[in-house]
């Protein structure tokens, strides 16, 4: 699979969970400690596919498909990473999951990280990769983009993966403009959690690629909130960041395959696995 190949070949093999007001579709792979799969905008938990067998190696993986993503439906609200954060909070105790790990890629990684700020007594550990937690930390030029995205773009996107994979699973394929327009809507909304990440308690893992859609200093920031960057590790790993915080740019990698990189599944599965 290539970053422009999103989607697999089998049929979706999960179920649906009613909380929260939405019908949430999410698979279940694997065994072990339980770890929550976020995807991306415009994606689904298919998007994981190449890294997914060596995640579930290793823990019971739960891949959700997010509001108006793959196969879970749109409801009548905002795309809020904050409402989204509140579905998967419900699904947590619809599982009856005690405290899973939680794993986010892009609009995943917002949503995760609001999970942890807005639910911390349910997230064991937090990998937030690829989100940016302020507007203005973004590329310029990728901004202008963004602001550009709405329904009208649907007909010049029908050759593009996402596209694509909407049309094969979504519950309703004609619904793809109206996802657009409001991920359009959400990314024109400014935003900055500085101070919520700053108060994070679960060890937390920062991921971006060397190319990703924010300069690597910004996660590098993001670290520092956390305690981290700020002096020598010492000789035993003793003054690392208190709370178990980590940072891993992954090189030779952007936005838009970091997703599908063996390189993402390990220093994942290397921070989670870690003993507390």
């Amino acid at each position: 699979m290539t970053a422009t190949e999103w989607t697999a070949e089998s049929a979706g093999s999960g179920q649906y969970a009613e909380v929260n007001g939405i019908n949430l579709y999410y698979e279940t792979h694997g065994a072990g400690r339980p770890m929550i799969l976020l995807h991306g905008g415009l994606g689904s938990g298919e998007m994981f596919e190449p890294i997914l067998p060596t995640l579930a190696d290793h823990h019971q993986v739960v891949a959700v498909d997010l509001q108006g993503h793959g196969r879970t439906a749109d409801i009548d609200r905002p795309l809020d990473i904050r409402l989204m954060a509140d579905d998967i909070a419900a699904l947590i105790d619809h599982l009856g999951l005690q405290k899973p790990d939680v794993v986010g890629y892009s609009l995943g990684g917002g949503v995760a990280l609001q999970v942890a700020i807005k639910y911390p007594e349910k997230v064991g550990r937090l990998v937030t990769a690829s989100a940016n937690i302020s507007r203005d930390a973004i590329y310029p030029e990728i901004l202008q983009q963004q602001v550009q995205v709405s329904g009208a773009a649907a007909e010049f996107m029908k050759d593009t993966p996402m596209y694509e994979l909407y049309q094969r699973v979504a519950p309703r394929p004609e619904d793809f403009p109206k996802l657009l327009d409001k991920i359009g809507e959400a990314l024109a909304k400014d935003f900055d959690f500085t101070e919520e990440v700053r108060g994070l308690q679960m060890p937390t893992l920062v991921v971006a690629a060397d190319a990703d859609m924010a300069p690597p200093s910004h996660y590098a920031e993001v670290f520092k909130l956390l305690d981290g960057g700020l002096r020598d590790g010492g000789w035993q790993g003793e003054s690392r960041p208190k709370g178990g915080h980590a940072l891993a740019i992954l090189p030779g990698l952007t936005h838009y395959d970091i997703f599908l990189s063996p390189l993402f599944a390990a220093v994942t599965l290397a921070f989670l696995d870690q003993e507390s």
